[in-house]
């Protein structure tokens, strides 16, 4: 009986362990690990079977991911997605798609499926091969180098990048690109500043016109000034000349002989300028418009008081003429 007891009693343990050792296994034990190696290799076969290579990618991708499958899984998925990866950033550097904002999969109802159409930045980037993906993004910029949001997408592309784990630690620190990607991409920005700049200068010229000119060119100036400071911030100088070429063309309007009809120009030049000297001027064209509007609401109110006594002059000398006609006849 005693020997039943200590046997049952060893059971139990053995049972205990075993659930504790499954508790403390985020993969569910052994069994499990198996039942998911399984289901991965028939997704993997699946993808496969549908000929399409960027859902094969996915599905490979999903696997070197999940730390609960067979490590010999793991292993040939890396090996299958880089190379994958490799060929279809291939396929789409031939095609010109270089960079778009689509991702490698869509979402086609409930499930997830690998985007063929993705650009060749997008595969280089899901591979981790930064250096390959910073190439084809700055070969994207050279074919349009006046795309700002382009360039905008080129200088943050380490934002979400991370790099190698750390042997010992297993750590990944953020990923930084060589100087000599920010260079390329600083001597566009600059390029781009510089031409807008010059252009401005063109426009800046129908300032001396008519009042209607005026209007025209400082619409055209203002919008390069505002694409110049866009690029400009990118700059180690920032974007300070291009505001401060529009408080000088503020300054321009306002010597003019006809600030009434165009300092509403000045106003647009200072407001984009933002100094103290900018927003100072600023104020005292309200100050200025505010008393012309007064002026103008006194002069309205003495003109509606003339006509009103002229009115009721009239009034009585018609009415005179009417009573003494009356008078004459008879009435």
């Amino acid at each position: 009986m005693l020997r039943f007891r200590l046997v049952g009693s060893t059971l139990v343990l053995l049972a205990l362990m075993a659930s504790s050792v499954h508790a403390d296994d985020v993969c569910g034990g052994d069994d499990a690990r198996r039942k998911a190696t399984t289901d991965a290799r028939a997704a993997i076969a699946k993808a496969e079977q549908s000929g399409n290579q960027a859902d094969v990618f996915l599905a490979n991708q999903i696997t070197t991911g999940d730390d609960c499958l067979a490590k010999d899984l793991r292993d040939k998925a890396r090996m299958t997605m880089a190379k994958l990866g490799r060929e279809l950033a291939g396929k789409a550097e031939a095609k010109g798609q270089l960079y778009s904002s689509q991702a490698i999969s869509v979402q086609q109802g409930e499930q997830r499926r690998g985007n063929e159409q993705a650009s060749a930045f997008a595969w280089f980037e899901a591979l981790g091969e930064y250096p390959e993906a910073n190439r084809v993004m700055l070969k994207a910029m050279q074919a349009k180098s006046d795309d700002l949001p382009l360039f905008k997408a080129a200088w943050e592309v380490d934002q979400n990048r991370l790099g190698p784990p750390d042997p010992k630690t297993g750590d990944r620190r953020p990923y930084a690109s060589p100087p000599t990607y920010r260079q390329e991409l600083l001597k566009l920005a600059s390029a781009n500043a510089d031409k807008l700049m010059k252009a401005e200068e063109k426009d800046a010229q129908g300032l001396s016109g008519s009042a209607a000119e005026v209007g025209m060119a400082t619409m055209k100036s203002l919008e390069k000034l505002r694409t110049a400071a866009e690029w400009m911030k990118f700059l180690p100088g920032g974007d300070k000349s291009a505001r401060d070429r529009a408080e000088q063309r503020g300054d321009v309007i306002m010597k003019r002989s006809d600030p009434t009809f165009t300092q509403g120009n000045a106003r647009g030049y200072y407001e984009f300028a933002g100094s103290t000297k900018a927003k100072e001027k600023i104020a005292q064209l309200d100050k200025k418009s505010g008393e012309a509007q007064q002026a103008m609401e006194k002069a309205g109110e003495k003109l509606k008081g003339a006509f009103k006594q002229q009115n009721e002059a009239e009034q009585k000398k018609f009415d005179k003429k009417k009573a003494d006609l009356e008078k004459e006849l008879g009435f």
